[in-house]
C-alpha cells in the first residue's frame, strides 16, 4: 500500500445535509487491530440516527466517518494480531468488546461500537480489533456479508440467544426492513411459522417468495392481534420481533402466547410505551431488550447462514458516490437492505 489517505464520507457536525465525500489518512493500527479494504457497507436505522447526533453516549471524534456494517479483506495487520491475516474476507461485529456470555454492563456507556463512536466504515479502508473480525462464508458475497452485522445478528440473537425458536412456534415480524426479514428467514429455517405484519400490502407483496406462513396488512387490518390469534386457534404469538415500539408494544401484548417472549429491537413508532402489568403476568410473558449480539453469536449465525444457503434480502446496491441518496432510501422504508458498494 503506498498511499497514506483514502475516500470517505464524513461529517465535521452532525445531520445529513453535513455528510460530505473527501480524503482523510488511512487509519494507523495498535498491535491487535487489523486493516480492512472495505468492499461494501450495508445501512441500519442506527446509521441515521447517529449522523443526526442521536443515541450516542458522548460526541464522536470529529470528522466522523458513519456507518457500522461492513465487509471487506483484511490488507494489514498489528504485530500482536493472530486471529486473522491478509486476504481473509471479514465483517465487523458491531459491539468490538463483546466475545461471549453476559455483555459487560458498562459497554454501551464506553461507547466500543463500531459507526459511533467509534469511527466507521463508509470509507475505502476501516482499522477494528481483531476480536471482532468475523469471516465471511466463502458462499457469500461481500455485498450480502455487509448486511450481517447489525440487522442480521439482532434477529439472530433475538431467536436463539435470547430466546431459543423451536419447531412449529408461531413468531411475528413486523415490517420489511432488514431485521425483520432476516428474522423471517432464520425463523422459517429453524422451522417456525412466521406471520409478518406490514402496512403496505404492497411490501407483503413483494416479500412473497420469501414464503411466510401469514402476512398481515395492518393498513387494512389494524386490530392485527386478534389477526393472529384467529390464524393460531387462539394460542397467540410464541415470540414477536418488536421493531415498531411506541403504542404498538401493546398490540405485540395482546397477541403472545402464554409463556412467550417480546423482543424489543426497534423503536420507529416512539421509544417510551406502557403495558398493563397483570395481562402480562396472567401469560408469564417476558419482554427483553436486545442490542445486537456478541461475536460468538455471530458465527454460530454465519455457520448458519452457510449450512441453510440463506440469501439475505437486499433492497438496492447503491454505488460509493451515491452514499447521500443511499440515506434517502433508507429513510423511504427498503424491503431489505439498503448497500453501498465501495
Amino acid at each position: 500500500m503506498t498511499s497514506t489517505s483514502m475516500k470517505a464520507w464524513q461529517i465535521e457536525d452532525f445531520g445529513l445535509a453535513n455528510l460530505k465525500r473527501g480524503e482523510r489518512p488511512i487509519p494507523k493500527l495498535a498491535a491487535d487491530e487489523v486493516l480492512v479494504s472495505v468492499s461494501a457497507v450495508s445501512l441500519n436505522y442506527r446509521d441515521r440516527l447517529v449522523v443526526d447526533g442521536h443515541l450516542l453516549p458522548r460526541r464522536p471524534e470529529m470528522p466522523f466517518v458513519p456507518v457500522s456494517d461492513f465487509a471487506g479483506e483484511v490488507v494489514a495487520s498489528g504485530s500482536k494480531v493472530t486471529r486473522v491475516a491478509a486476504g481473509d474476507r471479514v465483517m465487523g461485529n458491531f459491539w468490538v468488546d463483546w466475545i461471549d456470555g453476559p455483555a459487560p454492563c458498562d459497554m454501551a456507556a464506553r461507547g466500543r461500537s463500531l459507526g459511533g463512536p467509534l469511527q466507521g466504515a463508509l470509507a475505502e479502508y476501516v482499522a477494528i480489533p481483531e476480536a471482532a473480525a468475523v469471516r465471511i462464508p466463502d458462499l457469500v458475497s461481500d455485498e450480502e456479508a455487509a448486511t450481517f452485522p447489525i440487522a442480521a445478528l439482532t434477529a439472530w440473537f433475538a431467536l436463539n440467544e435470547a430466546h431459543r425458536t423451536a419447531a412449529d412456534q408461531v413468531v411475528v415480524v413486523q415490517g420489511t426492513g432488514g431485521v425483520a426479514l432476516a428474522g423471517l428467514q432464520f425463523a422459517k429455517a429453524l422451522g417456525a411459522k412466521i406471520v409478518v405484519t406490514s402496512r403496505s400490502a404492497a411490501k407483503l407483496e413483494l416479500i412473497g417468495p420469501l414464503e411466510p406462513w401469514a402476512t398481515i396488512d395492518t393498513g387494512i387490518d389494524a386490530a392485527w392481534p386478534e389477526r393472529v390469534l384467529a390464524l393460531t386457534d387462539g394460542h397467540g404469538a410464541d415470540h414477536i420481533l418488536e421493531v415498531v415500539g411506541g403504542d404498538n408494544v401493546k398490540q405485540s401484548a395482546a397477541a403472545l402466547a402464554p409463556e412467550g417472549q417480546i423482543s424489543m429491537i426497534g423503536f420507529l413508532a416512539g421509544a417510551v410505551f406502557e403495558l398493563s402489568a397483570v395481562p402480562l403476568m396472567l401469560k408469564r410473558a417476558t419482554v427483553r431488550g436486545v442490542s445486537v449480539g456478541h461475536r460468538r453469536a455471530f458465527e454460530v449465525m454465519t455457520d448458519f447462514v452457510a449450512a441453510n444457503r440463506i440469501r439475505p434480502a437486499v433492497d438496492r446496491v447503491f454505488a460509493f458516490e451515491e452514499a447521500p441518496a443511499a440515506f434517502g432510501r433508507l429513510s423511504e422504508g427498503p424491503v431489505g437492505k439498503v448497500v453501498i458498494k465501495i
